[in-house]
C-alpha cells in the first residue's frame, strides 16, 4: 500500500510529528544535574532486582518483523475503509513521535550524569524506547511515510520540565501506555476476526516494556518522600487529569480506529483509567473517582470543547480567533471543575513493585 492510497504525504506526516498541541506527544529537557543526585539506596533491593530485568532483556528478539506481517499487510489492511486509514496512520504517528520521545529523554540524561544508578537506567530506556519507535516506523515506511526520527530530533520544539514533573509524566504516560496496550493485545486476542494490522500482534510483551519503565519512577519517586505528599499532591492530581483527558479527548476523535478492534471509545477509556488507577496506588497517594457522574460528563464536555475548537481553527480569519479563545476559557474552565472534584485516598504499601498481571 502506498501513501497515496493511505491519502497522506510525507510532509504531511512530519508536519503532525512536529505538532506541539494538547493532544500530541512533545519533546522534553530537564535539570540534569538534579538527576544526577538521585539516591536510590532507600530502595536498593528492589532497584536491583529491576536493574537485573533490564540486563536480561527478555525482548531483545521481540521487535523483529517476519513473512506474516508483510502479508498481513498487503491482504487484511488493504481491505480497510480509507477513514480508518487515516485514524490508524495519526495513531502510528502520535505513537510513534511519544515512543521518540522517551528515547531522546532517556538519551539525554544518561549523556549529562556520572551517577551509575540513573546512568544505566536511562540506558536501557533509551535502548527499550528506540526499538519500539523504530518498529513502529516500520509500519509507517509500509506506506512510504517513515519519519526521519533524526530530523525529528533536531527540528521539533522540546519543553523543560522539573524532574518530579518528569517523573509524574512520565510515570503515568508508561503506564497508561501497558493499560492501552494490553487492552487491544486481550480484546484481539479473543476476537482475532478485529486484528486489522499485524502490528497489534507485538502488543502483549511490548506493553511489558512500558509497565517496567513506570516501575522505574515508581522506585525514583519513593526515595523522594516529600514528591508524594503535601502541596505535590495537588501536582499528581493536575498530572493524573491531564494525562486520562487528554487520552479521552484524543481517542474520541479516532472512533473508527476502536470501533474496527470491537471497542467503544469510552468503554475502553474507562477500562484503561481503571487499570491505571489500581497501578498508580504503588506510589501515588490519590486516584481520580472516574465513576463520578461529574467526572464522566466533564470528560464528554472536553471532548465536545475540543471540536469546537477544531471547527474553530478550520474556519480561520477574526471569528475563527474569537470563537477558539472563547472556546479555550471554556476548556480551562471544565478542566477546573474535574481537578476540584472529591479523590480516592490511599495509604502507600511498603513494597512499590507490582507484577503486570492485567
Amino acid at each position: 500500500m502506498t501513501a497515496a492510497q493511505i491519502s497522506a504525504t510525507p510532509d504531511e506526516v512530519e508536519r503532525k510529528a512536529k505538532e506541539n498541541t494538547l493532544l500530541s506527544p512533545r519533546f522534553y529537557t530537564t535539570d540534569f544535574k538534579a538527576m544526577d543526585a538521585i539516591d536510590v539506596s532507600p530502595i536498593r533491593a528492589e532497584w536491583d532486582v529491576m536493574m537485573a530485568e533490564y540486563e536480561g532483556d527478555n525482548n531483545h528478539d521481540h521487535f523483529q518483523r517476519n513473512e506474516l506481517f508483510a502479508k498481513e499487510v498487503n491482504e487484511v489492511f488493504s481491505q480497510v475503509s480509507p477513514e480508518l486509514r487515516k485514524e490508524f496512520l495519526e495513531f502510528l504517528i502520535t505513537s510513534v513521535t511519544s515512543e521518540f520521545s522517551g528515547c531522546i529523554l532517556y538519551n539525554e540524561i544518561q549523556k549529562n550524569v556520572s551517577n551509575p544508578d540513573i546512568k544505566a537506567l536511562m540506558r536501557y530506556m533509551a535502548r527499550d524506547e528506540s526499538r519500539h519507535a523504530g518498529f513502529i516506523n516500520s509500519s509507517l515506511k509500509d506506506f512510504g511515510l517513515g519519519l526521519d526520527l533524526g530530523g525529528l530530533k533536531r527540528t521539533k520544539a522540546y519543553t523543560y520540565f522539573k524532574p518530579k514533573y518528569i517523573f509524574y509524566a512520565t510515570y503515568l504516560s508508561e503506564k497508561i501506555g501497558y493499560a492501552r496496550y494490553i487492552t487491544i493485545f486481550r480484546q484481539l486476542e479473543a476476537h482475532p476476526d478485529k486484528r486489522f494490522h499485524p502490528i497489534f500482534r507485538w502488543f502483549e510483551r511490548w506493553c511489558n516494556d512500558e509497565f517496567r519503565h513506570g516501575e522505574s519512577f515508581a522506585l525514583i519517586m519513593r526515595t523522594q518522600p516529600n514528591l508524594l505528599r503535601g502541596a505535590n499532591v495537588l501536582w499528581i492530581r493536575f498530572f493524573l487529569l491531564a494525562v486520562y483527558a487528554t487520552m479521552y479527548v484524543r481517542d474520541h476523535t479516532r472512533p473508527m480506529l476502536h470501533e474496527a478492534m470491537g471497542l467503544d471509545s469510552t468503554d475502553y477509556d474507562y477500562k484503561v483509567f481503571r487499570i491505571t488507577s489500581e497501578i498508580s496506588k504503588q506510589v501515588f497517594p490519590v486516584s481520580l473517582d472516574i465513576d463520578h457522574p461529574v467526572f464522566r460528563a466533564g470528560m464528554e464536555r472536553l471532548f465536545h470543547i475540543q471540536t469546537q475548537l477544531d471547527a474553530a481553527k478550520e474556519r480561520g480569519g477574526l471569528i475563527g480567533k474569537i470563537k477558539q479563545a472563547g472556546w479555550a476559557v471554556a476548556g480551562v474552565a471544565a478542566f477546573a471543575r474535574l481537578y476540584l472534584l472529591p479523590v480516592h485516598k490511599h495509604e502507600l504499601p511498603a513494597q512499590v513493585r507490582v507484577a503486570p498481571a492485567w
